[in-house]
């Protein structure tokens, strides 16, 4: 069973952001001016895991306005089809294409190869897909392109709430930051370059929310620039 875990910036100052520990993987909910936005969405066998968490933090499945799908992986997309959701999905244009099966995952890349494998488990969910483009504006979050770990992948940034949701760009390891690591990804040349660039280019934000690990919850984007310089 998830536990939503309502994130905080500072002692006593709760930013609208549930954590959603799937046990391996992350999902979040985060209220964005009085929407219910659910951010990636687990292995299909996490839905009620993922339900489980909605009615924790206080809400039902029926409150979520919109998904934010931060890429195309089996461990964030595969429980879409199965929460009983009505609400469009927003994910970056390259993977959205993925997800309503108009194109599959590049064979010859180790990591579109291992997307392959994993395609059959997932559904595509009978919910409107809607293809996002970087500096897309969804509610409070600018959306930025930051292809690597996969070609669509996209960073979901908000300054109130103050969070960034990092998908798989990064990962939380001993209370830092790091790069997705070549086996994960489909470019990690690339993947440095989209952390740079996401370092320089984006406003200052509290918690960085990744999609493996604890999240973060104060200075995420010092973090983030911390591991720019490493890259």
């Amino acid at each position: 069973m998830a536990t939503a875990t309502q994130l905080e910036a500072d002692p006593g100052t709760e930013m609208g952001v549930w954590w959603l520990d799937l046990g391996g993987v992350n999902a979040y909910l985060a209220d964005d001016h009085g929407d219910l936005v659910l951010v990636d969405a687990g292995t299909p066998r996490n839905a009620d895991q993922i339900r489980d968490g909605i009615h924790e933090a206080g809400y039902r499945v029926a409150d979520v306005a919109r998904v934010l799908v931060t890429h195309y992986d089996l461990d964030h997309v595969g429980a879409l089809s199965k929460l009983g959701l009505d609400a469009p999905v927003y994910v970056g244009r390259a993977d959205a294409e993925i997800l309503v099966g108009r194109r599959k995952p590049d064979w010859r890349n180790h990591k579109g190869l291992l997307q392959r494998v994993s395609d059959a488990l997932v559904s595509v969910p009978d919910l409107p897909i809607r293809p996002v483009e970087d500096g897309d504006e969804i509610g409070s979050f600018t959306a930025y392109h930051t292809p690597g770990h996969s070609p669509g992948h996209t960073v979901y940034v908000s300054e109130d709430p103050s969070v960034a949701f990092l998908g798989d760009l990064v990962r939380e390891s001993d209370g830092r930051l790091e790069a997705s690591p070549w086996a994960m990804s489909y470019d990690t040349d690339a993947v440095n370059r989209s952390v740079r660039r996401l370092a320089s280019g984006v406003p200052d934000f509290e918690m960085a929310a990744m999609g493996h690990g604890t999240p973060i919850m104060r200075g995420g984007s010092e973090r983030l620039r911390e591991l720019s310089e490493r890259v």
